[in-house]
């Protein structure tokens, strides 16, 4: 959407003018990203307390560099952490080649300043390809943790293994973070999260933890709450251990967002979208995020590509910013006319162009889409004798864009295609087929769908309706309801998916065990039991 029909749109709903949003857009266009602040900003380096209360991260690593990110936040529970209304910090950086610091590989100086709620985000080049490094924060007085982190191989190189991990959906109040305790003892190159990684709602009582304030709607709100998930100890060593890349789904907004359009109805369009507005610039604020997908105003790009070597592409996607809205509501519906309509989307047709040049581009074994919801076509009905239904919200909703989408994977013969996904709170599994409804066809690509990492809590632990689905559905292969995550193995010849879980993520001291390991040879998208 251009600002041109923002103001439209505000001057039919009110509320709003159109000088604030390009206000708005226009600070951000001028946060200082080489280290050159804002001549009208007070400095402030000086601390009563440590600022890196949020510890560091990194992410969006290629073969020469990646993003080092931090955050000043003294008081990271206060609306403001602690940082005044308009300022800045300038925050030394180092990386090295050893975690004392003795071999620094290089350092430099940035600026943290308020615009951008005084995170930091280092864009580092120049280092060595497939190694790892250690890097650290300095401002005023303090240090920060020190994180660890790699370079990617180069693009020509013949890598034979990656192990990464990934995982989605932790909702603070309904479980702990058990998972990321073990998934650091995992020693993985990467981590991909796939959305859900804050939730919106209102603190309630009687939960595992509780969100502080009411449903968040403002940016100072939002990086609220963010700081709240980030102050948990697990999530921030996991950060800490490896790269992380990462993509959002709907409840770093508001559920089931689609493009403009609130699942609630009746709301004001203007107010929807200064939410969005806040939702997007403090998403980048707290992900290790490179500066091409700062946001402007409404919008913010966030599908991108990375690579492992030879061994791997991957296409990190955004299926909620530029999507029609959900055929038939947001529930469980048959694939009527609606589903099928052809102009129904989920990647909106400049992403849907990239990916599709992306892939014709690859050399790699192994293709690799990196995204939100569920792109099996799953008759999700569990009684016997009643009409199938599918879930509108996740590709069945876009039932013809998604066969188009294998048809061009089968046509074009791409190499080996994997999904990653996450959101439906559940394991999976699944055969993709150019159209899923015909059970002869043999598959194209395959599907490993992660549980949530906490959301749900112990409820369903358990309980499976596995047969049901297998029964119902030539796609699915296998289905469980824990928590958890799943831990990838990769190399040349072979993908393995082991289905990690944790049997109580309500209590602390939670067991990690495998469920079930899945596996896929190179040049066959059949699954077979590991």
């Amino acid at each position: 959407m251009n600002f041109s029909q923002l103001d439209s749109y505000l001057k039919s709903e009110g509320g709003l003018s159109r000088r604030l949003f390009l206000s708005y857009s226009a600070a951000l266009s001028s946060v200082p990203f080489l280290g050159v602040g804002c001549s009208s900003f007070k400095s402030y380096e000086k601390f009563d307390k440590n600022p890196f209360t949020l510890g560091v991260a990194s992410g969006d690593p290629n073969h020469e560099g990646m993003v080092l990110w931090s955050k000043l936040a003294p008081q990271p529970l206060q609306l403001d952490s602690g940082m005044p209304l308009e300022g800045q910090s300038r925050v030394k950086w180092e990386i090295a080649t050893d975690a004392s610091f003795k071999n620094i590989s290089q350092s430099g100086t940035t600026v943290a300043s308020s615009e951008l709620g005084y995170s930091v985000h280092v864009e580092t080049t120049g280092l060595q390809p497939d190694s790892w490094y250690f890097y650290r924060f300095h401002c005023g007085n303090y240090t920060s943790s020190v994180g660890q982190t790699r370079t990617m191989p180069l693009d020509s190189a013949k890598v034979q293994k990656l192990k990464f991990a990934m995982t989605s959906c932790q909702s603070y109040e309904q479980g702990l973070y058990t998972a990321y305790e073990q998934m650091a003892a995992d020693n993985v190159d990467l981590v991909f999260h796939l959305g859900d990684y804050i939730y919106e709602y209102a603190g309630k009582d009687g939960r595992v933890r509780k969100h502080l304030g009411k449903e968040i709607e403002t940016l100072a709100e939002y990086r609220r709450r963010y700081a709240q998930y980030r102050l948990d100890k697990h999530l921030q060593i996991m950060h800490a251990k490896c790269p992380w890349l990462v993509t959002w789904d709907d409840h770093e907004f508001d559920n089931n967002w689609a493009d403009e359009v609130s699942e609630k109805k009746g709301v004001n369009k203007a107010s929807f979208l200064k939410r969005r507005a806040a939702a997007f610039q403090a998403y980048y604020e707290m992900m290790p995020l490179r500066k091409t997908s700062v946001p402007n105003g409404i919008d913010m790009t966030l599908y991108r590509q990375s690579s492992f070597g030879q061994l791997a592409n991957f296409y990190v996607l955004d299926t909620r910013q530029y999507r029609t809205d959900q055929p038939n509501g947001d529930g469980k519906d048959p694939l009527n006319a609606a589903a099928k309509n052809p102009a129904n989307t989920l990647l909106g047709k400049d992403q849907k162009a990239w990916m599709y040049s992306s892939l014709n581009k690859s050399t790699a074994t192994w293709n690799v889409l990196a995204q939100q919801v569920m792109m099996a076509t799953v008759n999700t009905q569990r009684k016997k004798n009643q009409p199938a239904v599918y879930s509108m919200d996740q590709w069945p909703g876009c039932v013809s864009e998604r066969n188009e989408v294998m048809r061009f994977m089968s046509e074009r013969k791409i190499s080996n295609p994997v999904v990653l996904t996450g959101d439906i709170h559940s394991n999976w599994a699944n055969e993709l087929r150019v159209d899923d409804l015909k059970m002869e066809s043999k598959p194209v690509a395959t599907e490993f769908v992660t549980t949530s990492l906490s959301s749900g809590g112990n409820k369903g632990q358990g309980t499976t309706f596995e047969n049901i689905y297998k029964s119902n559905n030539a796609s699915v292969q296998f289905h469980n309801t824990e928590r958890g995550y799943i831990l990838c193995e990769v190399t040349p010849d072979q993908w393995l998916s082991h289905y990690k879980v944790i049997d109580d993520v309500e209590k602390a001291g939670g067991k990690t065990s495998i469920r079930a390991s899945y596996a896929v040879q190179a040049g066959n998208a059949k699954i077979l039991t590991a």
